[in-house]
């Protein structure tokens, strides 16, 4: 297929979402979907026991149903404005943020979405400061402007404060909750009305020289439309400039106020968005060398593995970041950590758990590879020159529980199921040293019950979970270990991929490990 690889890639806008939990991610993935034409109508996040029976196309796993909240990345493809729009929307709550954190390392961008009434929270604190170590762009949306929230200097103060960056504010709230009129538009100098008065055309009012709108309105006569003409004038002479160069290098965010709900606001920012992100760029290997996004060989890199996406089939798919060269179906491939050579015949791109055939993909695209089991999260690809492009992160796990089978008689859909949730990267399987008894462990508790669910309605398997509570995890060389080194407070396990680790009761146990083997290197995940 012949194609002009430079204007392809020249296309692509790929970005994850992050937020704190319940700020609106998934409502603004949804957002924009229906402004890109994906979708006819929006889903709603909302528990079990509300009456609606839409859910976001985004959170497509039974249990976010359930739930209302977002415990997997998901990928969304969709053509907006003559650009391919990959957007990863990824889990809000905290327990799930290592499937967050590499969902980061694949992507060029982030939309920062903040609750207008709650302001920047904890977890929006965390991922921030992965995105910042990245170096990406950050674009912010505060969201909730049709509830009555903080004050908007006070947030804009608060973002530059508690994050570190400066911010460029983009558009600017006329009223909040039920006083809102609108947006004062400063980047695209106009008004953009909540209700405008007569028909479509007045959704949107030019500024003329002074900043003011030309015409009779009756919102011009508010204290609430004079008092954001004072502020957008004082943020302009006084606020961050606009710097193009400074925001594609993750140092300015240009901030935007809006209602993912309602959609107010929106397609102004995904507008901005799609003018000002960064195409694909060259990615780093682990020798230190770069991959030029426009290269002809074809290269990779693996950064999630989702089993059972579709019930029926009982499928995985690993998800890879295509980083150069073209992907055209039957393109044959080598899996770096094996040398093994793979032919890439089913692949498939997404909107949530809808898919259809990858038929071309280039650098900054997400695609799925049905997998048999080759892949693992982190796995290199690629044809031509050999490259291996850096790991990806990994947390060392804070909670562990033994897990047995609660029916015997279903020992291989058990050991099935356990094998391949666990491949997905979100729980960590140990087996005891000499009794290989199962273990596994998470950074959150909320993860053992996803696992749990997951076992039992995917794979008809129905587990006991004993906790074992917090422990220490330290990674031992194989060639330091002696298995008497195993004591009470020092449980002696071993990974699924056969390295020794100990499981320590706590600090004081591991103190005291290394005051008796201070010639033994312990070592966590990070």
């Amino acid at each position: 297929m012949n194609i002009n690889i430079v204007e392809e890639v020249n296309k692509r806008r790929t970005f994850a979402i992050i937020s704190h939990p319940d700020a609106g991610k998934t409502t603004i993935t949804e957002a924009l979907l229906l402004f890109s034409g994906a979708i006819r109508e929006k889903g709603t996040v909302k528990a079990k026991g509300k009456k609606s029976n839409k859910f976001a196309k985004s959170d497509w796993m039974e249990i976010e149903k359930q739930r209302g909240i977002s415990v997997t990345s998901s990928v969304l493809q969709v053509h907006y404005d003559n650009h391919q729009i990959n957007i990863v929307d990824t889990p809000g709550h905290e327990d799930f943020s290592e499937d967050t954190y590499r969902t980061l390392m694949a992507v060029d961008a982030a939309v920062m979405v903040v609750d207008s009434g709650k302001g920047i929270e904890p977890q929006t604190k965390r991922l921030f400061e992965v995105v910042s170590h990245r170096g990406i762009p950050v674009f912010t949306f505060m969201n909730k402007l049709d509830r009555d929230g903080r004050e908007p200097l006070e947030l804009v103060a608060e973002l530059e404060e508690v994050l570190g960056i400066n911010a460029h504010i983009m558009n600017w709230p006329m009223g909040m909750g039920k006083s809102l009129i609108g947006l004062y538009d400063l980047y695209n100098q106009r008004l953009e009305l909540r209700n405008p008065q007569d028909d479509e055309d007045d959704l949107y009012l030019p500024l003329n020289d002074q900043g003011d709108v030309d015409g009779d309105y009756d919102f011009k006569e508010s204290s609430v439309y004079q008092q954001a003409m004072e502020d957008a004038m004082l943020l302009s002479e006084a606020g961050n400039p606009f710097d193009l160069e400074q925001i594609q290098q993750g140092k300015l965010t240009p901030v935007f106020f809006g209602s993912a709900l309602t959609g107010f606001g929106v397609q102004t920012f995904f507008d901005a968005y799609v003018d000002l992100a960064p195409h694909p760029s060259a990615i780093e290997t682990e020798d230190g060398q770069e991959v030029e996004p426009y290269s002809e060989d074809f290269s990779g890199f693996i950064f999630k593995i989702q089993a059972n996406m579709n019930p029926a089939h009982r499928d995985r798919i690993a998800f890879i970041r295509i980083v150069s060269g073209v992907f055209e179906p039957g393109i044959n491939v080598t899996l770096e950590r094996t040398n093994k050579k793979l032919r890439m015949a089913h692949t498939t791109q997404f909107l949530a758990d809808a898919r259809e055939e990858v038929q071309l993909a280039v650098a900054g695209d997400i695609i799925g590879l049905y997998d048999t089991g080759n892949f693992q999260i982190g796995d290199t690809i690629y044809n031509g020159k050999k490259v291996k492009f850096k790991p990806l992160p990994q947390f060392t796990p804070e909670l562990f529980m033994r897990v047995t089978p609660k029916n015997v008689m279903k020992q291989k859909s058990f050991h099935k199921g356990m094998e391949q949730l666990v491949q997905e990267g979100a729980i960590q399987l140990y087996k005891t040293y000499h009794t290989e008894e199962y273990i596994i462990g998470a950074v959150g508790q909320l993860q053992f019950e996803v696992f749990q669910h997951r076992l039992l309605h995917e794979y008809n398997a129905e587990i006991v979970m004993t906790p074992i509570g917090h422990k220490v995890a330290r990674w031992i060389d194989p060639a330091d270990l002696d298995p008497n080194m195993s004591s009470s407070r020092n449980l002696l396990v071993k990974d699924r991929f056969d390295q020794p680790l100990f499981l320590f009761d706590n600090q004081f146990a591991e103190n005291w490990f290394k005051d008796k083997y201070p010639e033994i290197e312990l070592k966590s995940l990070l």
